[in-house]
């Protein structure tokens, strides 16, 4: 009998910290086959990442030990490997999808010098080829204009646009296994269903392996064939997908599969007045040529949005990655410059300047879409979360300011002793609850939610919708909520624009929309969720 292409045996994960160990992975066995999908769900914090890093040895020994198990890819060890094999391994035989695509990719290089780079490195194509091939597949993972995008750079992309050229980066190589972490988090339903299908079809065609690592278990029904279920360091479950799905034996497995956003919005005030009214906003960004890069035309990305928020209200804005939702979000927060008119609490935010505009920001506040490179790495959790009041609320002393922080960090679901250490040290989704404690501790009347659950477990993100809902019924807060999760918009959402390519394709009030849509773009949204 063959071996196994990937097999993880009774692994046990440790950080050495001074004189104390701490054990994050124990006793963790795992076996992928070739031509298999293996699902690594759980809640964040829980092991999956630490896992998927530690088989390709990408993290740093020290701080990392690993005091019993071992990893073996086709019967040959890669936890005793010497750095030679590694290398050869990396890349060529082993790819990885990483969970966050703004520090995998390099903001100083152009998208084809990034994806021609891998080709280079691990199959020695020649330029011309690898353009050929590079188009192929930037087509295939749903990158609209790829040939007319090889010279961007990363920040010119949407969060999805992002994901979408780290899908592409890592199947260039054509490997045998594939670990993707996270892989379809920033990417909406449409996309989703396409790069799922992708993989499929590469999976099948190259007999490849997969380890795909998910919070999201409407992608396990459609994707794996078994599932091995984490928490706090420990596989407490492992079946096969239809097993598992059909019967599962551990509680916490049970709860993961009861944890669906559920439950309507909050109920709206009879009185309440308008608090944002929004008419005919647009936004162009300007195309620049020649030596001098004068501008020579504007190009449109998002055309002629209206619509009025009252406090205690939360309006939805949908739709596929770069259709303009982001970007919305940055002009209504006067972040880019913008056409129509803006006014909060009546006041014309579209005619203010920079200065005009610093007494109302803590009444505004957003949470970014990517955790990682919106929270400063040299700075610990207390004085990110705590940067707000010191501007806004300089005559807090020091020691109202850490009670604040402990309040909000226990809101979000934090432990509040984590809080001197750095974002570094914490997962992807426990990063995201830091940057919203530090949205709500200055108590805003309007909040502007990037995609805040994106990277969030389901358990996790019901509680955040819980802690939302709570704090909007509680403070009247407004909401403007980025999502391309149509699950999460009905559960808190009142009304609904939904956006493709910048314009409005369809817009009204939430239940309406999602159960009687009127436009095809709606439906098919609808219909892959």
């Amino acid at each position: 009998m063959t071996s196994p292409l990937l097999t993880v045996d009774s692994l046990t994960i440790a950080f050495r910290q001074q004189n104390t160990v701490r054990t994050v992975v124990k006793d963790l066995s795992l076996r992928v086959e070739a031509g298999e999908t293996l699902a690594l769900v759980g809640e964040s914090g829980s092991g999956k990442s630490v896992s998927a890093l530690s088989i390709l040895r990408l993290l740093p020994s020290p701080p990392v030990e690993y005091p019993s198990g071992d990893i073996l890819f086709h019967g040959e060890s890669l936890l005793h490997a010497n750095e030679r094999t590694l290398r050869g391994v990396r890349g060529n035989k082993i790819a990885m999808i990483f969970q966050e695509p703004m520090i995998s990719l390099n903001p100083l290089h152009t998208l084809e010098k990034q994806l021609y780079e891998v080709l280079s490195l691990h199959r020695g194509m020649r330029r011309e080829a690898a353009r050929a091939e590079i188009l192929n597949c930037l087509d295939r993972v749903g990158i609209r204009n790829a040939r007319n995008r090889l010279a961007d750079f990363p920040h010119q992309l949407s969060g999805g646009e992002r994901q979408r050229v780290m899908i592409a980066m890592a199947l260039l190589t054509r490997p045998e296994l594939l670990i993707a972490d996270e892989p379809t988090t920033a990417l909406d339903v449409s996309v989703q269903a396409q790069i799922l299908t992708l993989l499929r079809e590469l999976r099948d065609e190259l007999n490849m392996g997969l380890l795909f690592i998910t919070h999201d278990l409407s992608i396990v029904r459609k994707l794996a064939d078994n599932v091995a279920v984490m928490q706090n360091g420990l596989c407490v479950e492992q079946n096969s997908a239809q097993a598992l799905f059909c019967a599962p034996t551990h509680p916490y497995t049970q709860k993961l599969l009861n944890s669906e956003p559920h439950g309507e919005p909050v109920s709206l005030p009879a009185d309440a007045k308008p608090l944002l009214q929004v008419e005919n906003l647009g936004i162009s960004f300007p195309v620049r040529k020649g030596i001098f890069k004068r501008v020579v035309e504007h190009n449109p990305v998002v055309k002629s949005i209206s619509f009025t928020l009252r406090p205690g209200e939360t309006l939805g804005l949908v739709g596929e990655s770069g259709s303009g939702k982001s970007t919305t979000g940055l002009a209504l927060l006067r972040l880019i410059h913008s056409q129509g008119t803006i006014l909060f609490d009546g006041k014309p935010l579209h005619l203010w300047n920079r200065k005009q505009m610093l007494p109302v920001r803590h009444r505004i506040q957003v949470v970014f879409q990517d955790p990682n490179s919106a929270l400063n790495p040299r700075l610990n959790v207390q004085q990110i979360i705590e940067e707000g009041l010191r501007v806004h609320h300089p005559e807090l002393s020091r020691e109202d300011r850490e009670q604040r922080v402990i309040e909000v960090m226990q809101e979000v679901g934090l432990d509040a002793e984590t809080r001197r250490r750095f974002p570094g040290e914490f997962s992807g989704g426990q990063r995201q609850r830091i940057a919203i404690a530090r949205a709500l501790i200055l108590k805003p009347e309007l909040i502007i939610l990037d995609e805040p659950t994106s990277s969030l477990d389901r358990t996790v993100q019901s509680q955040i919708l819980a802690l939302l809902k709570s704090l909007q019924q509680t403070h009247r807060l407004a909401y403007i909520f980025i999502s391309h999760d149509l699950h999460v918009v009905r559960t808190l959402c009142h009304q609904v624009i939904v956006l493709k390519q910048g314009e409005v394709i369809e817009q009204g009030e939430c239940r309406r929309v999602f159960d009687e849509p009127q436009q095809a773009y709606t439906r098919q949204l609808l219909a892959l969720s």
